[in-house]
């Protein structure tokens, strides 16, 4: 497609050598490489950017931004914290563009993370409304093993989705099926009235009456996934605030 000016749409341009940026033959609008990426307007070289995105991409699991700050050799860890803030965002929407499909497993699961400064004075609550428990819906694209090797699941898990919800309503758990989950899919979740809206938006719903020890085989990749992140969040993060948690799954 190559470079398209935003101030008129016109797709010729002059390269300045002198000043390392485009300008439009139309309007004389000037841009740089980084303009229109994740680089823009950031002060970080190139080269931090591709080390960090090959090192958050190719590992299975997650780096913090202190390790990465020691694999860059950079002495301030706030510029590289931002840095791996922006590269998440926009990794989190790419995957937002799409929705899943065919056998779908949904379920919530309830993250450790630090109390909120507005509710550190309250008694803490037990159970999932405690404050140091962020609610997240937790669902996983999977397709059935015709033949599953002994001791692995029954599905394979294509594609992930994990949000951050601020209750267990049905209403919310409903906009986040219709937002993310293609109509045609087949749903399995567990019995619990958080799910009880959500066979009109898709295909087919089997909604099974489950007993908390055989959720795992019921829904096995959301609970693999669910553990893989709890561990994940522990020995990369340690501790975390909710309004971070959405970027570091």
């Amino acid at each position: 497609m190559g470079v398209i000016c935003p101030k008129c749409g016109c797709k010729e341009h002059y390269w300045l050598q002198n000043k390392l940026r485009y300008e439009c033959k139309h309007c004389h609008y000037r841009q740089s490489l980084r303009s229109g990426t994740v680089m823009e307007n950031s002060k970080p070289p190139f080269l931090y950017r591709y080390i960090a995105i090959h090192l958050l991409t190719s590992t299975k699991k997650s780096f913090s931004a202190a390790e990465l700050q020691r694999q860059l050799g950079h002495k301030r860890y706030q510029p590289v914290w931002e840095m791996c803030c922006k590269l998440r965002d926009v990794m989190g929407k790419r995957d937002g563009i799409y929705s899943l499909s065919g056998q779908v497993e949904l379920d919530h699961a309830f993250i450790t993370t630090l109390i909120p400064d507005d509710q550190k004075d309250e008694a803490l609550k037990r159970g999932v409304g405690s404050q140091n428990k962020s609610k997240v819906v937790v669902m996983t694209e999977s397709t059935f093993v015709e033949n599953p090797k002994q001791g692995k699941p029954p599905k394979a898990v294509n594609h992930i989705k994990m949000k951050i919800v601020c209750d267990l309503k049905a209403d919310t758990t409903t906009n986040m099926v219709k937002k993310y989950v293609d109509s045609q899919a087949e749903l399995t979740t567990d019995a619990s009235t958080s799910y009880k809206k959500l066979k009109e938006h898709v295909k087919k719903q089997d909604a099974k009456v489950v007993k908390q020890r055989d959720l795992p085989k019921v829904l096995p990749w959301v609970h693999i996934v669910i553990g893989n992140v709890k561990r994940l969040l522990w020995d990369v993060h340690h501790q975390l605030k909710n309004e971070y948690l959405q970027l570091s799954q």
